[in-house]
């Protein structure tokens, strides 16, 4: 077992049961033995692949829909372009280059990056170091360190593996849902009935017996704070991410390691953690700061409506057959309801008043 296990072991003996939030965040954030701390996790030597190691056309998309809002703002001469997670840094390059054909949106921009993994931050370091070194990305532990002002954020699978806390139905009550030790192992308890129905979207509180209900406490609230400022300062978010458009009873809290499924219990820190994103929790958090959200659509209608169609066939044009051949299945995976185009969706948040921003239509 890994370094983190032991920790945990020797946290739980000594303050009982962890929530399945607080084991969450310790595998995939503890400062040391964090599994995003000490590795890259992506591309085909790591253990998943996202959309923008898929494609350029993914990233160059999003950049289109970035500087297409910085006009729709009024273009104004300084606007923060935020990502939450960059990854590799792959997105936020595919995307400034095509947005660069914009007139005025690359001077404007000032870049920020949110990302608390040591190693991830050196590859993006080196993913975007043609910028200029007055373009250089600022990087921060979370979105409340990003300057005041004028915003545009991304958030490509970011809010998937935030902590989530569980909740099951019993003929007891509701009651949360643990880790624990067994001997030496981890396994999954449930805690005592709750005297009221634990913190869950209202229509969840009657659901049948057995039913698992998770809630993200950290997505709400970095979503309200995002809403928040796009309502004092202008701009928008684009929230991409796989998950549920309507509030839905179920677990989803998974394991991946190597490109398969894991045990979410087993060597904790060694294997990517996420679970599926209650995007309509995202915009009702951020309509309570004030701002207006737009979706969620499904990932395909979405990449779709920006023209992610023409743009392969674009790049086909002036392709050998095999990379033809490859643009054409990164086009399939991106948009079939098959791979990512219908279980991944996108959501905006923008300011008050704001007209429906692309791909939203």
């Amino acid at each position: 077992m890994s370094s983190l296990a032991d920790h945990l072991r020797r946290r739980i003996n000594a303050e009982g049961p962890l929530t399945v939030a607080q084991y969450m965040h310790q595998a995939l954030c503890h400062p040391e033995h964090g599994y995003y701390m000490n590795r890259d996790p992506f591309g085909a030597a790591g253990d998943f692949i996202t959309a923008p190691e898929i494609s350029q056309m993914f990233g160059e998309i999003i950049g289109i829909w970035c500087a297409a809002l910085w006009r729709e703002m009024g273009t104004p001469e300084r606007v923060n372009l935020v990502e939450l997670g960059p990854g590799r840094g792959t997105l936020m390059a595919d995307a400034l280059r095509a947005a660069a054909t914009v007139p005025g949106f690359a001077a404007a921009i000032e870049l920020h990056l949110v990302e608390t993994s040591p190693v991830l931050r050196c590859r993006q370091r080196m993913s975007l170091n043609t910028l200029a070194a007055d373009r250089r990305p600022l990087w921060h532990d979370d979105f409340s360190r990003v300057p005041a002002g004028p915003l545009l954020l991304i958030a490509n699978e970011f809010f998937d593996a935030l902590p989530v806390r569980q909740f099951q139905r019993t003929a007891a009550g509701w009651r949360e849902r643990l880790v624990a030790l067994e001997g030496e192992d981890f396994r999954f308890v449930l805690s005592s009935p709750w005297e009221e129905t634990p913190p869950m979207p209202r229509q969840l509180a009657s659901s049948p017996l057995g039913a698992v209900v998770e809630v993200r406490p950290d997505a709400a609230e970095l979503a309200f704070a995002i809403g928040r400022r796009v309502t004092d300062y202008g701009g928008a978010a684009l929230i991409i991410d796989y998950g549920h458009g309507e509030h839905a009873v179920g677990e989803t809290l998974q394991a991946v390691k190597g490109h398969r499924y894991h045990d979410v219990l087993a060597t904790p820190g060694e294997a990517d953690l996420t679970a599926h994103v209650d995007f309509r929790a995202l915009a009702k958090a951020a309509g309570k700061a004030g701002a207006g959200a737009f979706g969620p659509v499904p990932q395909g209608e979405f990449l779709e409506r920006m023209g992610l169609s023409a743009r392969a066939e674009a790049l086909s044009l002036r392709a050998t057959p095999e990379q033809a051949n490859d643009i054409a299945q990164a086009r399939k995976r991106l948009l079939g309801e098959e791979g990512m185009g219908r279980l991944f969706k996108a959501l905006a948040i923008a300011s008050p008043g704001a007209a429906v921003p692309a791909g939203f239509e």
